[in-house]
């Protein structure tokens, strides 16, 4: 099945704004957010359920189901960005009407607990998403101009969207890498190993960030990912930022990641870029998740192989 892409956005485009995971405890961010969005010249539409609570979700799994499914089906709707991320969007995957995001491929934008929609959306829609910032976490108070500026150049037009991406050495011989580019967050993408919503990380480029895990959490999540095959047919592996995930208190001994990201490198004998600019940190670059996308990696440049929007 081909890859199916959302409409670039024009200026006055309709975006839709949904809580998939969990709920913003500042409501002055969303607002803060809105008229960011609203400044550029585009109109918002809050889903009906995003300033309910339950527990630590920002409402039940239903309520924040049908915010999602009314967003894909409202035709006026361009874009669906999501507030924050948390935890919470793995409990809706098999909720969603796949079928229903299928037959109305826009832009869907967010990442860390977002990971979980990115991929299942990939793995049953085809549609390639965006792993980018999110409306009251990044958006609110202005925008890093890096990502900012790679955020809108992805959205709005047909342009190479990987052209900012720079690394330090790969921990490979090869020379250049090519594939589909899947991944996210690390600990959500575990989460999905073994579920009819992973995809088929063949031929892929997996991309990895991830914050606030200790290195043995880590080096467990990545020994899972090699024991479950899934580096065995990939590409290779890009890595943004690990933050905050140092060693505190588990062990009096300990690899930092890394150490952890260059031993697997060899286990596998896969190329590992390390380095680039996305994840939980600021001046994220904007990654479509479903496009093709070649690394070199001699030179230290990356570039799209295939539009993100049409």
């Amino acid at each position: 099945m081909d890859a199916r892409l959302p409409r670039r956005l024009s200026t006055h485009d309709l975006i839709g704004i949904i809580a998939p995971a969990s709920p913003v405890e500042d409501e002055s961010k969303t607002e803060q957010g809105i008229r960011y969005l609203e400044g550029l010249g585009y109109r918002t539409v809050l889903g009906k359920h995003v300033h309910e609570r339950t527990g630590y979700l920002a409402g039940s799994d239903d309520a924040r189901t049908e915010d999602i499914h009314a967003m894909f089906a409202n035709r006026r709707v361009k874009a669906v960005f999501c507030l924050r991320g948390g935890y919470g969007s793995p409990r809706l995957l098999s909720r969603l009407d796949y079928r229903l995001v299928a037959r109305n491929p826009k832009i869907f934008v967010g990442y860390s607990d977002i990971t979980a929609l990115h991929l299942a959306f990939w793995s049953k829609s085809r549609l390639v998403t965006f792993h980018g910032p999110m409306l009251a976490v990044d958006m609110a108070g202005g925008m890093d101009p890096l990502a900012e500026e790679s955020f809108w150049r992805t959205l709005t037009s047909g342009e190479d969207c990987l052209p900012l991406l720079r690394w330090e050495p790969a921990a490979s011989r090869a020379k250049a890498v090519s594939g589909t580019l899947l991944g996210g967050n690390l600990s959500l993408l575990v989460s999905l190993l073994g579920t009819p919503f992973q995809p088929d990380f063949g031929k892929s480029i997996i991309f990895l960030e991830e914050t606030g895990e200790e290195p043995y959490r880590i080096d467990r999540m990545m020994t899972q990912m090699r024991n479950a095959g899934i580096f065995r047919r990939a590409g290779g592996v890009a890595l943004g930022a690990f933050t905050n995930c140092a060693a505190r208190v588990s062990f009096p001994h300990t690899f930092t990641v890394d150490e952890i990201m260059h031993n697997m490198a060899l286990m596998t004998g896969k190329p590992f870029i390390a380095g680039l600019p996305f994840g939980h940190m600021p001046g994220t670059v904007t990654l479509p998740v479903g496009i093709r996308a070649s690394f070199d990696l001699e030179k230290g440049g990356a570039k799209s192989l295939g539009q993100a929007v049409r």
